[in-house]
């Protein structure tokens, strides 16, 4: 249960809505689709219910599944409270500051990355995300998109930075884990200044956020199970609906991988990574080691 609807986010609004719908209906032994014969609606609305994915949520919608599964007046006022706020208020990604900058694919990851108890990031290239600073993400796509106006540019970093903020959420901060290749640190993508304001930033906010761990991989681990490419598994409380999930992405699409099976595999793959890397007090030195080749 969210302790206050009222500043909590239409993302997060909408997985505890689904999760809640989801306990009510197996407490009433309905399946699925008795529920949708009996209201006409589609099987894929009731998922997307069920599953947090929709934009927004009617209250009528809410109100009808109420009435089917027998929810008591409190039950009912809390599940239309969090409805009413995802008719209300917007995502942050939702609005025009941000809009423009984002793809509906990503639209769809940053609604799972808000949401997500926890994730795990494997990284070979470039720092992650979360931890990036404002002028190594500037450097970093005045390098790789190039041509690309310096609007847009400056989207993506209000983008980067407003994602930042599951870090620091007041209702149960995101727990990251982040598994970076060597080569993070050495690879010059901005100058040495930015640089060396990265890593510091990176040491910075493993060192003071106990929710965020931070290993590298040195060069001399030699071969291991991430060289195939970067990826980011979510997870989501253990109470919710929601399974977790992979995101992969590329130069020119980005996918969302649900399979079990697929993300076992990827899971197995991170605690791989992580009995090959260094330790986080021995990371740390280590990015501190590079700061000063900066």
């Amino acid at each position: 249960m969210i302790t206050n609807i009222e500043s909590a986010t239409p993302a997060l609004c909408r997985l505890h809505l689904g999760t809640e719908l989801r306990q009510l209906r197996l407490a009433a032994e309905l399946r699925a689709n008795q529920v949708v014969r009996r209201l006409l609606w589609s099987p894929s609305k009731l998922t997307r219910l069920e599953t947090g994915e929709n934009a927004s949520v009617e209250p009528s919608d809410v109100i009808a599944l109420c009435d089917m599964y027998g929810a008591d007046a409190d039950k009912r006022a809390l599940l239309t409270a969090y409805a009413a706020v995802t008719k209300t208020k917007k995502d942050w990604w939702q609005t025009d500051e941000y809009r423009p900058a984002i793809s509906p694919t990503f639209k769809a990851y940053l609604g799972l990355e808000e949401t997500a108890a926890s994730m795990h990031k494997y990284e070979a290239e470039y720092v992650p995300g979360l931890l990036q600073t404002e002028e190594y993400v500037r450097g970093l796509h005045q390098q790789v998109l190039k041509g690309n106006a310096a609007e847009g540019i400056e989207k993506w970093v209000a983008v980067r930075m407003a994602r930042q903020e599951v870090l620091r959420r007041a209702e149960l901060p995101l727990r990251f884990t982040a598994v970076i290749n060597e080569a993070v640190l050495l690879r010059q993508t901005a100058s040495p200044a930015v640089m060396r304001a990265q890593l510091e930033h990176i040491a910075e906010v493993a060192s003071s956020l106990p929710s965020v761990r931070v290993q590298v991989i040195p060069f001399k681990s030699g071969a291991h199970v991430g060289m195939d490419g970067a990826f980011t598994l979510l997870r989501f409380r253990e109470s919710e609906a929601m399974k977790p999930i992979v995101y992969l992405e590329g130069l020119v699409d980005a996918q969302v991988v649900r399979s079990t099976a697929d993300v076992t595999r990827y899971d197995e793959a991170f605690t791989e990574l992580q009995a090959d890397a260094l330790g986080p007090k021995e990371s740390l030195s280590m990015i501190r080691e590079a700061i000063k080749e900066y």
